[in-house]
């Protein structure tokens, strides 16, 4: 049985010594939850591979408690000490060498020579990786390829039982996933669109390339064409909804679908960002209830967290995702 720790310091100390003995502990951050392990305990990293049925092929990120301690783990560039001065901690991943002797888990980058590392903005998660004393590796806290979980009980009803316990972070104020860059290249690329826009980025260290398909292994999380998917079929940039639909929208909601979940009303893009996961969980097990065909999403822009939002549902309606 999976438990629920408190927020509290006695959750805390409990959560970081499960970390230390290498079992699973879910914790919210700024973006998602998060399913952590020791990132330098193969067997624990191994177990989150098992817990999500995640493919080994795609690594995770690892958890910092302060901009500092990642640099002891990978080489930094002078475009990532100035990204991690100004957006540590926050919904940032940098994709950067390992150190020779870095004590990660090969698993945790995919037997690659890259690590991504981060340092989550939220307090609870800093306190919990400060107390466990090690690097945390924590892919979302949810079945490979479902719906990110942004509320703990979001994480308990995918993968309780399958992880040892859960530190109830409440909501996830971001809502979706960090933003990754890869700094091995002579331009950074963006891999994912996330919680940090493309422009305060690129106000900082100019241009910045997106990543072209690869035939090679993914460098980061997130690059999966199917991900982030709903049991129901998923239909993009709706302009029109029927009485089978359950209905994804952004601002005024179209007419006449089965049942509506309304990212934001006034058309906010951060907060469609902050309320994207719960939406489509929401949506996904009314629309299951009532017998709906699929879920239509309305657009949403594509600027600022816009390109985190559609990137999302793009990979969530991609074909070939499974939905047992």
């Amino acid at each position: 049985m999976t438990a629920l720790l408190k927020p509290d310091q006695t959750g805390i100390t409990e959560a970081a010594a499960l970390l230390r003995a290498g079992k699973l502990v879910a914790f919210g951050t700024e973006t998602v939850y998060g399913l952590g392990a020791d990132a330098t305990d193969p067997v624990a990293v191994a177990a989150i591979f098992a817990a999500k049925g995640r493919p080994r092929f795609n690594p995770l990120i690892c958890h910092y408690p302060d901009p500092a301690s990642p640099f002891s783990h990978v080489i930094p560039n002078t475009l990532a000490e100035r990204l991690a001065e100004a957006f540590w901690p926050g919904p940032l991943t940098m994709v950067l060498p390992r150190r020779p002797r870095c004590p990660v888990a090969l698993l945790a980058s995919a037997g690659l020579d890259t690590l991504a590392v981060r340092v989550p903005a939220l307090p609870l998660a800093l306190d919990l990786i400060r107390a466990a004393r090690v690097a945390v590796a924590a892919p979302s806290a949810n079945r490979s390829g479902q719906i990110s979980p942004t509320r703990p009980e979001h994480v308990l009803g995918d993968l309780g039982g399958r992880i040892e316990a859960v530190l109830d972070c409440g909501p996830c104020p971001v809502g979706v996933e960090s933003t990754v860059l890869d700094l091995t290249t002579p331009e950074p690329v963006l891999l994912r669109a996330g919680g940090v826009a493309l422009e305060p980025l690129e106000a900082l260290i100019g241009p910045i390339g997106k990543e072209s398909p690869r035939a090679g292994p993914a460098r980061s999380p997130g690059q999966m064409e199917s991900h982030y998917a709903p049991r129901l079929s998923l239909r993009l940039h709706a302009t029109e909804v029927g009485p089978d639909e359950a209905l994804l929208a952004f601002g005024p909601p179209l007419a006449g679908a089965g049942t509506v979940f309304n990212l934001s009303t006034s058309g906010d893009l951060i907060e469609a960002a902050s309320r994207l996961f719960e939406g489509l969980h929401e949506l996904d097990e009314a629309g299951r209830r009532l017998g709906l065909a699929r879920i239509a999403a309305m657009p949403v822009p594509q600027r600022g967290l816009g390109r985190a939002i559609n990137d999302r549902l793009t990979r969530a309606a991609a074909p070939g995702r499974d939905q047992k």
